[in-house]
């Protein structure tokens, strides 16, 4: 499918971003060391029914040279964006670190949150060093499809080691509990069952904390499940977006 390019200001800057079908706006927000190119099994699929919008973090993607992450900042980022290219309230669908910021905005910002979905976020626990994710991520791209690795590496190089330490660094040290609990509306958690970077157990913990949410654990996919298990995925999601029971 072919997206539009637009570009907008954000905090003095310009800011590319894409958008795709007509409908209900349906925000999509990629994870670390990740870039909009992570959905491209699932865009058409959403654009049928719905406005998606796509646009890089900055210091990801496209955004990777001109622009420096700070997770602290990233998720006001987020909703200046959101603001600038025009809306109030959407959809929001975040992937692990994204479904971080998903979180957060819908915990602060209720009023621009209808429904979210959050895909194995990045709730980590307690006590762990980055350097305990290295065995974690080795042992995770078995499950990942030969033809996202060179996404993978290519948005890794881009975003360069610094980013991804720094990135890493400041998400152990974030306890969502609180964010969670606050979140009000109707959420959809997503996860690999073979997902080692972000267990599954924790979305059953997640699923705990937040008032109105749901836990779907889809086999045979891992920490980057939207690429892993598309049909599933999307059908998935486009159920609850439409207020339809979610099959398994």
């Amino acid at each position: 499918m072919k997206l539009q390019e637009r570009v907008v200001e954000v905090r003095g800057k310009p800011v590319h971003y894409k958008m795709a079908g007509k409908g209900k706006p349906l925000i999509l927000v990629h994870g670390l060391s990740g870039s909009t190119r992570w959905w491209v099994r699932n865009i058409p699929a959403f654009a049928e029914h719905y406005t998606v919008y796509l646009v890089d973090l900055p210091g990801f993607g496209t955004l990777a040279r001109t622009q420096r992450f700070v997770l602290a900042e990233a998720s006001g980022w987020l909703l200046d964006w959101f603001h600038a290219i025009g809306l109030q309230r959407a959809d929001w669908l975040g992937h692990s670190m994204g479904g971080y910021l998903c979180l957060q905005i819908a915990a602060c910002q209720p009023q621009s949150v209808d429904r979210l979905v959050l895909v194995a976020p990045a709730l980590l626990p307690e006590g762990q060093s980055w350097r305990s994710y290295l065995l974690p991520l080795l042992v995770g791209a078995r499950h990942m499809r030969p033809g996202f690795l060179p996404i993978l590496l290519t948005d890794a190089l881009r975003a360069g080691p610094l980013t991804l330490l720094r990135a890493t660094r400041d998400l152990l040290s974030k306890d969502i509990r609180k964010e969670a609990r606050a979140v009000q509306a109707p959420a959809l958690l997503i996860w690999g069952q073979h997902d080692t970077l972000v267990p599954p157990i924790l979305g059953e913990l997640l699923c705990e904390e937040i008032p109105h949410a749901r836990l779907l654990i889809l086999k045979g996919a891992g920490h980057v499940v939207m690429f892993d298990r598309p049909r599933a995925f999307n059908a998935a999601v486009l159920d609850f977006l439409s207020g339809q029971p979610v099959g398994k």
